[in-house]
């Protein structure tokens, strides 16, 4: 699924529940053996290695039940929002079994043409608060129905345009099961929610190179 930096050095590396044992060996041969404290590798060349569970995940404190819970099928929420796109979706397993995506106009943040500033700014913001206002209506649609059998919710695009939507109060239980990842993702569409599903279901792993 390629690989993001990480603050303070390394990298993020996503991979996906059923092939998290084999990326293990393959740490094994590029780096040789290695030592385990916890969820982090230390091979002997120096590379590190730091497992964590993917969202939904039970609680875990070895590599081996780390493996277990992130195989385990397991329901997630999707909400993804950017600038006036949203997209919502219930993932069971790898299986996206429920959607919806809906794009609302919203203006770039430069005026063109004769505008005043504060004019644009007004109608700018107008039209961000019915985008949100339509995405927290997609969200209750999609997502309040099904809480109860969510094991978390995941959320990815721009984080005030999520922050917008899952402010509106009745969506509080679905906010309540946020994760903390936001995923890095284009303007949602479709395709965009089916390959957030891997993303959301992914193990990410911190890897550091000697």
């Amino acid at each position: 699924m390629g690989a993001r930096p990480a603050a303070g050095g390394g990298k993020w590396v996503d991979v996906a529940p059923e092939r998290v044992a084999r990326w293990l060996a393959n740490f094994a041969a590029r780096h040789g053996a290695y030592r385990v404290a916890g969820l982090t590798l230390t091979a002997a060349d120096g590379a590190t290695a730091t497992l964590q569970a993917p969202p939904g995940a039970g609680t875990v404190t070895t590599v081996a039940e780390l493996i277990a819970e992130a195989g385990a099928p397991r329901r997630l929420g999707l909400l993804l929002a950017r600038k006036g796109a949203v997209a919502v979706g219930v993932a069971d397993g790898a299986e996206l079994v429920a959607s919806k995506v809906d794009t609302h106009y919203v203006q770039g943040r430069t005026a063109a043409g004769g505008w005043s500033q504060q004019r644009f700014a007004r109608r700018r913001d107008n039209q961000a608060r019915a985008a949100a206002a339509d995405g927290a209506g997609i969200v209750g649609r999609i997502l309040l129905p099904e809480v109860r059998s969510l094991a978390a919710l995941v959320t990815g695009g721009d984080r005030s345009a999520v922050d917008a939507i899952l402010a509106d109060r009745p969506l509080a239980p679905v906010a309540a099961l946020r994760a903390g990842r936001l995923l890095d993702v284009p303007e949602p569409r479709h395709a965009v929610l089916v390959s957030a599903v891997a993303l959301a279901r992914a193990v990410p792993i911190l890897v550091r190179e000697p």
